[in-house]
């Protein structure tokens, strides 16, 4: 019944909105600029740790379809930037995090990125619109959750994305290099409450079946790879200047 509801909201909204394709949002936020390949394969590469790069598969994005293989690996781990994040149902041009899956989180929870970049490419749908539509599709099991343990990388030296909880619409570059390893549907309270002072934490939190638990990387760590980072963070903020984190993060 949810299902019916919301095809039948769908086609009116199509009907409403058919004029204004950005759904009432400024249509420049609509589609992504294309980032020189050589540099988003490297900020994309970046989320895994070096002895897993050579031989991971790289996707990149081309605005007018959405990703594709731009080189195929020889190991179980993909890695690519999120441009969009659906579940703001808005769009924005300055969205970059680099994040990786291996086998099990290609097979379940890559496809959510991929079909909202190309449906973002397509240019039928407004941002809200494609929210609603992944909403619907894990309402109805279209999207599947990870069978099994694994670990997702996002150990690149900086996230150009949204900074606190769901309502806070404040975006920053930050630098978090963190591990996730896939938790659908648990809650805070499984792993003892959020961590205040740098250790676990919970993203999903029961709400969504794609969760995580999230474990920051070490003071020494993050140190040593913003320090291998460098020449990368410098060829970013080059290209856009809000990819500069500031001299706060820079000196972590």
């Amino acid at each position: 019944m949810k299902y019916l509801l919301f095809v039948v909201f769908y086609l009116v909204s199509l009907q409403t909105f058919g004029h204004d394709p950005a759904g009432g949002q400024d249509p420049a936020a609509w589609k992504l600029e294309k980032m020189p390949p050589d540099l988003e394969t490297d900020f994309a590469l970046s989320a895994l740790p070096p002895h897993v790069r050579a031989d991971a598969t790289v996707y990149l994005l081309d605005p007018e379809k959405g990703y594709y293989v731009a080189r195929q690996g020889k190991n179980e781990y993909m890695c690519f930037l999120v441009r969009t994040e659906w579940e703001r149902g808005v769009f924005r041009q300055d969205l970059a995090s680099a994040i990786s899956y291996d086998t099990e989180g290609q097979r379940t929870i890559f496809p959510v990125y991929r079909d909202v970049a190309a449906m973002r490419a397509s240019g039928k749908f407004t941002a809200l619109r494609i929210k609603d539509s992944i909403t619907a599709r894990y309402a109805r099991g279209f999207y599947k959750v990870p069978a099994r343990p694994g670990l997702s990388y996002m150990l690149a030296p900086i996230m150009r994305t949204y900074v606190g909880g769901d309502n806070n619409k404040h975006v920053g570059t930050f630098s978090m290099s963190h591990y996730m390893f896939y938790a659908p549907y648990m809650t805070e309270a499984n792993i003892g409450g959020n961590s205040p002072s740098g250790g676990p934490i919970l993203l999903g939190d029961a709400k969504v079946p794609e969760g995580y638990i999230i474990v920051p990387v070490g003071v020494m760590e993050k140190a040593k790879m913003m320090a291998d980072n460098a020449p990368l963070l410098k060829r970013l903020i080059a290209y856009r200047s809000y990819f500069d984190p500031g001299p706060a993060e820079m000196h972590h």
